[in-house]
């Protein structure tokens, strides 16, 4: 059975072919319904294969808890012979951060004595399993999603699924793996200053980063809630725009939910033939010493160019300040704001790395903060003025990487030299996808990332689809 669901997907894969992981044929939407409309397998099928390199891939390291395999059996039975045409995930095997609530299974934020059972699933999972998804289970994350490395948690510290003693990246470390590994053909994370985009740099896919309140974060545990995101992880832009357009919607219950503008949709129209996209000038850079990284990306910077992009050099100071803003801000008073009481109740239940960034916001009073407020607006105000003159700006989405070793031994410098080029993104009200772009010698990947402003998604995923595609 794996081997018709591989060749099936392979002939609807396009985006993907370069990159596919080893072992293990990248599980995508397209290729799903291709094996579902010629009747080459049913979802009951695709269920017990995706167990089965579950089980034989033996990373333990990017599960924290699993759906029973009959119970999500019994759901992929259930979805019957009914018109796919009504359930665009009809079938869609797929894994949710463990920050973010799935009816049945614990949500521990990966801190065991903070698990609880909820009432219901998110307002995202209940959308995607509305329209036929099957969730498979929950993945591992940097402890309360603080972290951008996959270092930080009590159930392992997650390795990259190309390298499993360098970093995954984080927060969303599992859900990264799971998708690069085939186990899924699409995972959840959430993105706060760069868990939903660096991951995927990591582990060779894409990660797809909302709007802030496009997509409700109902459901989903806080880090900083001004700034939260649900973002997708997938084989493809096409489906991570797809599973982004099925959750997204305005939600009443939800404080900072947003309304998409009138014809909007993740679904990405064609790139335009030609687009200008805003790069860091060379003395902005930084590689953290990497030698390869500075190539890799004028590669990506040329393959732009080669798809209708104009190099626009641009002032890159304001996106500097505010990513500086993010990590050494009162922003941290808001993982406080949400995980506080618990600390204070239990604080030998919270790693120390992840209790001493929340104890920092201590040292934050009002004045500050609306100090850091001000200044954040006037940076929002300097990065319009940057996008005034291009469509998108084009990042490596981390500068270099770390073995699992390097990042324990420096984890709080070492974390801020990974989340450079993405910190600043949210705080600026910024969309972004990130992309794969190639590989070091060692064999682990590296990506960049294209950024636009607010609701500028479709635009953004047009120019990161194009881009993909010809790799």
């Amino acid at each position: 059975m794996d081997a018709m669901i591989r060749a099936s997907i392979g002939a609807g894969r396009t985006e993907r072919q370069t990159f596919a992981f080893p072992g293990a044929a990248p599980l995508t939407l397209r290729g799903l319904a291709t094996v579902y409309d010629d009747g080459g397998a049913r979802p009951a099928d695709v269920i017990r294969n995706v167990y089965r390199r579950i089980h034989e891939a033996a990373r333990p390291d990017v599960w924290i808890s699993r759906t029973p395999e009959a119970e999500a059996l019994a759901r992929a039975e259930a979805l019957g012979d009914r018109a796919r045409e009504a359930l665009p995930l009809y079938g869609i095997p797929f894994a949710v951060k463990d920050n973010i609530d799935v009816a049945g299974l614990p949500t521990t934020a990966a801190c065991p004595a903070f698990a609880y059972m909820p009432d219901e699933s998110a307002a995202c999972v209940a959308r995607l399993e509305q329209t036929g998804a099957i969730c498979i289970g929950k993945t591992n994350l940097d402890q309360f999603a603080t972290g951008l490395n996959g270092t930080r948690s009590p159930y392992g510290a997650c390795g990259s699924a190309y390298d499993a003693t360098s970093i995954a990246g984080g927060s969303s470390s599992g859900s990264a793996v799971a998708v690069a590994l085939g186990q899924v053909a699409f995972t959840l994370g959430t993105d706060t200053g760069g868990s939903g985009r660096i991951p995927a740099a990591f582990n060779n896919v894409v990660g797809l980063k909302p709007t802030i309140g496009a997509i409700s974060t109902r459901g989903l545990v806080p880090a900083c809630r001004t700034l939260d995101c649900v973002s997708v992880f997938a084989n493809s832009v096409d489906d991570a725009a797809m599973v982004a357009e099925v959750m997204r919607g305005f939600d009443e219950a939800e404080p900072y939910s947003r309304r998409s503008p009138q014809g909007f949709a993740f679904a990405a129209p064609a790139a335009p033939p030609s687009f200008r996209f805003g790069i860091p000038r060379r003395a902005d850079r930084d590689f953290f010493g990497n030698p390869e990284a500075p190539g890799l990306f004028d590669a990506a910077i040329a393959r732009l160019q080669e798809i209708g992009g104009t190099a626009v050099a641009i002032d890159f100071a304001p996106f500097r300040e505010a990513g500086r803003l993010l990590f050494d801000g009162p922003w941290v008073a808001e993982r406080a704001e949400a995980i506080g009481g618990f600390l204070a109740a239990h604080p030998d239940a919270v790693l120390p790395v992840t209790r001493g960034i929340v104890e920092a916001a201590a040292r934050w009073n009002a004045a500050a903060t609306f100090a850091a407020l001000y200044r954040q607006q006037a940076l929002k105000r300097a990065a319009e003025r940057v996008f005034a003159g291009i469509d998108v700006l084009a990042v490596p989405s981390v500068g270099t990487y770390f073995t699992i070793e390097e990042m324990q031994a420096d984890p709080v410098a070492r974390n801020n030299m990974i989340g450079f080029y993405s910190y600043f993104v949210n705080l600026l009200d910024l969309c972004a996808v990130a992309v794969p772009a190639g590989f070091y010698t060692k064999g682990l990947p590296f990506g960049i990332t294209l950024i636009a402003p607010a609701f500028h998604d479709p635009a953004c995923a047009a120019i990161a689809r194009r881009f993909f595609a010809g790799l």
